[in-house]
């Protein structure tokens, strides 16, 4: 993983964080909305905005790949890089939890 990456994804966004683990699956951009609401119980809502312009920086960057178009939506997979970047912030936040839980 390059320094650019690096400098860019970490840490991630929620945002970020919950595009790349809804891509570990194949999906497209309404079924991500929708998962991330699921995921959340509703506490995280992304715009279309928000959430087009992430995938296009995500794809330019390597971390998710378009494999497709259905019914003109166009169907996105996480990378290796992807995963290596989600790999990174996910023991991020289990550093962060369990520090939190030690100074309880």
């Amino acid at each position: 993983m390059d320094a650019h990456i690096k400098k860019v994804y970490a840490p991630m966004t929620e945002t970020g964080f919950y595009i790349l683990l809804c891509l570990r699956k194949e999906a497209h951009g309404y079924s991500i909305v929708r998962e991330v609401d699921t995921l959340t119980n509703g506490e995280i809502k992304i715009s279309p905005g928000t959430l087009y312009g992430s995938l296009s920086k995500m794809e330019k960057d390597g971390l998710i790949r378009f494999v497709r178009e259905e019914e003109k939506r166009r169907i996105y997979r996480i990378t290796e890089l992807g995963q290596q970047v989600l790999e990174l912030e996910m023991k991020r936040i289990d550093r962060l939890y369990h520090t939190m839980l030690e100074v309880r």
